[in-house]
């Protein structure tokens, strides 16, 4: 059925609409439910949780997670995914009485696991609301319009993917979680994407000339295991013998290659797949970088083999830019990412130089169902930047770069400071052919100002389309950061909603302003990091993780 014979569209109604279930979507939901209102969260997709599991990335955190954490809700996430493996999953008596599990035993977090067991985690979280009456989550819909007056949005159409049946949704507030923010064309928010120019931002690392079409590469995800004496290799993807030898000007040599370019020194090093024995506990290599499943955690013969997540430089696509350009060429760049990661696969299967001399590993099988797909790839491709609101407050490089704030051993404190986070300022090539930029970055603040389109009263932002440049962007859009964004959101849109008033209006006056930061706290959202104890050297000094 079209949208066109579906009828007339049935009516909703809320106090909050999220359009948008990853990270951000899920906490501000949480937080909006948490202190009574009812709220309509709308997914394109079947899985909730955006990159931690339809885009199949394990958690990028800083690495005091384990004893500092910016949120207690988030927190609470990390112990419940730790609960699911110990209530449900086959593991070894040893394994299960590890209070800090790390079910795969991968080098980019202490909490690499499998993206499907998230996922059922975060449908049993708002399974009580549901019951309830308090949330409607609208799985598989996309938005196709919105009506707005001056600067209030009055409400949202959306499509159910499958039926083409209609949904006219009206609220107080709205709110974008979508993944590269395209709720903000659809409601005409002021936004910026791409690069920010050197002349605008005063950024040591922006552009000379700004330029929208120059976005960080995108990566489509994938999950694998192995198995050296079997043979699992795919079709040959059409575009292979292109894909094969695609070479950035800035890379030492072809993309599909163990020889990359150093993220930070942009020197030639060899990362191989296996530096050792593939079911070690920690190598570096780039089967241990993403692992998910351990099978030394599990009890003998439930896991044949290690399940790895591949999200490599490798997989990185560049081609084209996918952000603000017609929607069959965004179609057709998704496309290539797809087919670019089953090349790059299927080179390891056929052609890549072993670590035990010969070419090809035909054992590798790709492992889908840990991801809800049926052909290996997850769900939805791994963005790095959308678009980002014009707002009241723009976090600049000057706020949280080491090298940019010299002199100085700390990021700059904002005085409507709503949340924490921490991560290196971390951009991958980009569609303009662009070498990486990875530089320290001091632990920082999640200023309100940053939350707060320039014109519009009621609409939101609540991840990675905050008021950052392409600079700091890299640096905000990882994933407990991303939880503290859509927290914070969901506090300010419920304290708006409360007090009748404009967002805007809390952050102008100093006593709601007090009040929202001291109810932030008494939810168990840090406001600032601690100057003190085992935090202090590393915060002078700024950080960089071992892997990406």
């Amino acid at each position: 059925m079209t949208e066109a014979s579906a009828g007339q569209a049935s009516e909703r109604h809320a106090d909050l609409i999220i359009v948008g279930g990853g990270l951000g979507g899920i906490s501000a939901c949480l937080a909006a439910l948490g202190r009574g209102h009812r709220v309509i969260l709308v997914e394109a997709l079947d899985w909730l949780g955006g990159q931690l599991t339809a885009q199949g990335v394990p958690p990028d955190e800083h690495p005091w997670i384990e004893q500092f954490s910016a949120s207690q809700t988030y927190a609470r996430l990390r112990h419940a995914i730790r609960e699911h493996y110990r209530r449900h999953m086959p593991l070894t008596a040893q394994a299960r009485a590890q209070m800090l599990l790390n079910p795969g035993q991968g080098n980019v977090s202490s909490l690499c696991h499998e993206p499907r067991v998230a996922a059922a985690v975060l449908d049993a979280w708002l399974a009580p609301y549901e019951a309830e009456g308090r949330l409607t989550v609208l799985r598989e819909h996309r938005i196709t319009a919105a009506e707005v007056a001056g600067d209030r949005v009055l409400a949202l159409r959306c499509v159910d993917r499958h039926t083409g049946l209609a949904s006219h949704l009206q609220a107080r507030m709205f709110v974008d979680a979508t993944e590269t923010g395209d709720l903000l064309p659809l409601v005409g928010a002021e936004q910026v994407y791409g690069a920010e120019s050197r002349a605008i931002t005063g950024e040591l690392h922006a552009t000379d000339e700004a330029d929208p079409y120059d976005q960080q590469a995108l990566t489509w995800c994938l999950a694998a295991e192995y198995f050296p004496d079997e043979h699992h290799v795919i079709d040959r993807p059409p575009a292979y013998e292109r894909f094969r030898t695609l070479q950035l000007d800035c890379w030492p040599g072809p993309q599909f290659s163990w020889i990359l370019s150093d993220f930070v020194t942009h020197q030639p090093r060899e990362r191989p797949l296996f530096a050792g024995p593939t079911d070690e506990a920690s190598l570096y290599d780039l089967w241990h970088a993403r692992r998910i499943a351990w099978r030394k955690h599990f009890a003998e013969g439930a896991y044949r083999s290690d399940i790895t997540l591949a999200n490599w430089p490798q997989m990185d696509y560049w081609l084209q830019p996918v952000i603000g350009v017609p929607d069959a060429q965004r179609d057709q760049a998704l496309d290539e990412a797809r087919q670019f990661s089953l090349s790059f696969f299927y080179w390891m299967q056929t052609e890549a130089p072993r670590h035990d001399k010969g070419y090809g590993y035909p054992g590798l099988k790709l492992r889908g169902d840990v991801l809800g797909t049926s052909d290996g790839l997850a769900k939805q491709a791994y963005f790095r930047e959308g678009r980002r609101i014009q707002a009241a407050f723009t976090i600049l490089e000057q706020h949280i770069g080491v090298k940019a704030r010299s002199g100085r051993d700390a990021a700059e404190t904002f005085f409507d400071s709503v949340g924490i986070g921490a991560y290196r300022i971390d951009l991958h090539p980009s569609t303009r052919g662009r070498n990486t930029v990875d530089i320290d970055a001091y632990p920082f603040q999640i200023p309100l100002g940053a939350l707060l389109p320039v014109r519009l009263d009621n609409f939101l932002p609540a991840c990675k389309n905050i008021g950052t440049t392409r600079i700091t962007n890299g640096a905000y859009r990882e994933h407990a950061t991303e939880w503290s964004i859509g927290e914070a959101c969901g506090h300010l849109a419920s304290f708006a909603l409360e007090h009748q008033c404009a967002p805007r209006a809390v952050r102008e006056r100093p006593e709601w302003l007090a009040q929202l930061q001291q109810e932030l706290q008494q939810q168990g959202v840090v406001l600032q990091w601690p100057r003190f104890g085992a935090l202090t050297p590393t915060l002078r000094t700024g950080y960089r993780f071992a892997a990406r």
